[in-house]
């Protein structure tokens, strides 16, 4: 078994006609959190998107488990093992906690439903809590628990997180990365982007740096934070984000 999770070889992808990325090579390890950062509108989102079959994918290729699936289609990527969770639009605002939590459950024998959702309750107990509530009167943070509560109902390999901080109180934030490490460490393998790209690197096993479409830097989260490169022009006086 190779200890590279995920494999992205060459890949050039967009929307339409127009390719965001270009030649983008990159990989992940099992058991690794690995950050991507860069400034707004640097391709970082499409990467994400284009792993989970969301774009338009001109060449190159994407190996899951050492499966070639830059053809699958999302359905079969989350029976394969993995789960994406988008910057907006990431719960069913109109259906209770414990509806979006089936809703994510829907690939899973329905006698592990329940289970399921008592494993992810344990990173979040304020779910269990809201059970009942509707989803759309969350606040932000319960909100973004919630959005990755209902990725891992599938017992995911991988989890892509998009921005998952984003709007957060400083407080919030502490405490969703502290779960983002648990999360990590019960199994799961997380690729994240984030705009905090400081505190998403003090956390990651390694980084990458993508500028325009393209990886400019990568290396170990620790490394990234201490680079002069880097810091200046990505670490300064504002957070990297997209």
């Amino acid at each position: 078994m190779s200890e590279n999770l995920l494999e992205i070889s060459d890949l050039v992808a967009g929307y339409g006609r127009t390719n965001v990325l270009h030649h983008v090579s990159m990989r992940v390890k099992r058991g690794e959190i690995v950050t991507m950062v860069g400034a707004n509108g640097a391709g970082k989102s499409t990467i994400l998107k284009s792993i989970f079959g969301l774009t338009h994918i001109a060449s190159g290729q994407i190996l899951f488990e050492g499966k070639d699936v830059t053809s699958k289609k999302t359905n079969d990527l989350v029976s394969m093992g993995l789960a994406y969770v988008p910057q907006e639009g990431n719960i069913f605002t109109s259906l209770t906690v414990f509806e979006n939590l089936q809703m994510g459950a829907y690939v899973v024998n329905p006698h592990e439903v329940a289970g399921r959702i008592e494993e992810v309750c344990h990173h979040f107990p304020i779910l269990r809590e809201r059970s009942k509530q509707k989803a759309g009167t969350l606040s932000g943070g319960e909100r973004q628990m919630l959005a990755i509560a209902r990725g891992l109902m599938t017992g995911p390999h991988l989890m892509l997180l998009d921005e998952p901080s984003l709007g957060l109180a400083p407080l919030i934030l502490a405490s969703l990365f502290e779960q983002i490490e648990a999360i990590n460490k019960a199994g799961t393998t997380i690729l994240l982007i984030e705009q905090n790209a400081r505190r998403a690197l003090t956390i990651a096993d390694r980084g990458y740096v993508i500028e325009l479409g393209q990886i400019r830097y990568e290396g170990k989260g620790g490394d990234l934070l201490e680079d002069e490169q880097v810091k200046r022009a990505y670490l300064g006086a504002g957070e990297a984000g997209e």
